[in-house]
């Protein structure tokens, strides 16, 4: 079977590399493109906005006019066109995926209660290499425990609008859970100042904006005389596209629920607490 892909924000740095990535893809089409309903691209062939050339798939403006076209929807936009968009996906039992971050605890709320509806895949990251990492380290911080300070560093685009970024805030989770600490309770987010000796059951958060850096994550783990650093760098987008194609292949024959990318890969089983907490 043929999974219907529609794509939010299809004119976007990354709604243009989605669109490339299903192209590429088996076992996927392109049904629908989507952008703001004010976009001067309203109209234009969303094949052609990303460079490939005339498919045949106009940019629409209103998730409701393609909602029948569609068995799954890829959202990578801003919480509150998300939200909208899952809340018209649970209505008409349209899965999604979703690699939208910067939610509160009310929003993810909502989006749980969607995930009764139809089938939701959230994660922090889609790339295949950043949920290894995961992995990676809760092995990690189990095997050092309480005897090396945390720190994790981040780096993207100047464009991006929350900090830290979903995937390093999964990250600390992932090592939080794995040392049995609260993540709430023991995140640093930035010193400035007399800040005092650093207590040793904290993870440290540092935060990078600058330039075109499409993502960049390392986890610092130091102690006397020795250190331990584990780093994931993307140069393309294409690596979090792939991951949320073959995310949305996945999820099409998936019951109502809610979903991550280690579910997908198959890891969960491995790691189920680390699974969770990535998402």
């Amino acid at each position: 079977m043929t999974v219907r892909v529609g794509i939010t924000g299809a004119a976007g740095r990354m709604g243009r590399t989605l669109v490339e990535a299903v192209a590429a893809a088996e076992g996927v089409q392109l049904a629908a493109a989507l952008e703001r309903p004010d976009s001067s691209l309203i109209g234009a062939d969303a094949g052609e906005l990303a460079g490939l050339g005339k498919n045949g798939v106009a940019v629409a403006g209103d998730l409701a006019e393609v909602i029948g076209d569609i068995d799954v929807l890829i959202d990578f936009t801003v919480p509150a066109a998300t939200l909208a968009n899952v809340a018209l996906c649970a209505e008409n039992g349209v899965a999604v995926v979703i690699g939208t971050t910067g939610f509160t605890a009310d929003e993810q709320a909502r989006i749980d209660a969607a995930a009764g509806k139809t089938s939701v895949c959230k994660a922090s990251n889609f790339s295949t290499g950043v949920n290894l990492c995961f992995k990676l380290l809760d092995m990690a911080a189990r095997v050092l425990g309480d005897d090396v300070d945390i720190e994790i560093i981040e780096a993207h685009h100047r464009h991006k609008i929350d900090a830290p970024s979903g995937t390093a805030l999964s990250m600390g989770g992932v090592v939080a859970n794995a040392l049995g600490r609260d993540l709430a309770e023991v995140a640093v987010y930035g010193r400035e100042g007399q800040t005092g000796a650093r207590e040793r059951e904290t993870i440290g958060f540092a935060t990078v904006r600058a330039g075109d850096v499409v993502g960049d994550h390392t986890v610092l783990f130091a102690a006397d005389g020795e250190r331990i650093e584990i780093t994931h760098k993307a140069s393309s987008r294409m690596s979090f596209a792939r991951g949320a194609v073959r995310a949305a292949g996945w999820l099409a024959a998936k019951e109502p629920g809610l979903y991550d990318m280690q579910d997908v890969l198959g890891l969960k089983a491995d790691s189920e607490d680390a699974g969770q907490l990535a998402r």
